[in-house]
């Protein structure tokens, strides 16, 4: 199953939201989310990159809500549906923002310079980052607060927004924790560098 095949399976078996057949067929056919890179330079720097972090977010994100300790101390009840929605549409904001292009690389053996594939990150809408996939997604359907928060706040302290903010927003909606760390856990972990 490809990963496109994947998130729309488990789109539909868990986001049955007014307004959520509309986002989906946006995302199928107006957009290049199947397509589009998660980052130009760094983790899934490839087509179709966004889709599979958008699942290995959504994976992370249900192993890290059913951990026995994090039921013990936060006992969280996440529906099917926001777990769903938080992790794969939480990065929506990178949809029409990444340009394939190329750029000179020195090879190390030969010493010759080589033109390899890049993209480059031009964004149409700078409406920052959380705030604009609430944005798109609220175009659509409408977002439960915690979700709302989960996917503004996901970039936890590596984002640039105040600090205290941050803690305030985690602290107040745990489900904006558990999305920070899924979203870690995916990026460093499963698609970092190393594991490229």
């Amino acid at each position: 199953m490809s990963g496109k095949e994947e998130f729309i399976e488990i789109y539909r078996e868990n986001i049955i939201r007014e307004g959520s057949d509309a986002l989906l067929d946006y995302l199928e056919n107006k957009s290049d989310f199947f397509f589009c890179p998660a980052s130009a330079k760094f983790h899934g720097a490839y087509t179709g990159g966004l889709c599979d972090h958008s699942l290995n977010v959504y994976h992370c994100l249900k192993d890290y809500l059913a951990r026995e300790r994090v039921q013990e101390l936060y006992g969280l009840e996440v529906s099917p549906e926001s777990v769903a929605i938080a992790a794969l549409l939480h990065d929506l904001c990178k949809i029409g923002c990444y340009k394939a292009g190329s750029r000179n690389v020195k090879n190390e053996q030969t010493g010759q310079w080589e033109k390899v594939p890049t993209f480059f990150y031009e964004d149409p809408m700078p409406y920052g980052h959380g705030e604009k996939s609430v944005y798109i997604i609220s175009g659509f359907m409408k977002l439960k607060r915690e979700e709302a928060m989960a996917i503004r706040w996901h970039m936890g302290f590596s984002g640039s927004e105040d600090s205290r903010l941050v803690g305030q927003a985690l602290e107040q909606y745990p489900l904006a924790f558990a999305l920070s760390v899924a979203d870690m856990e995916a990026t460093y972990f499963l698609e970092g560098e190393q594991n490229t």
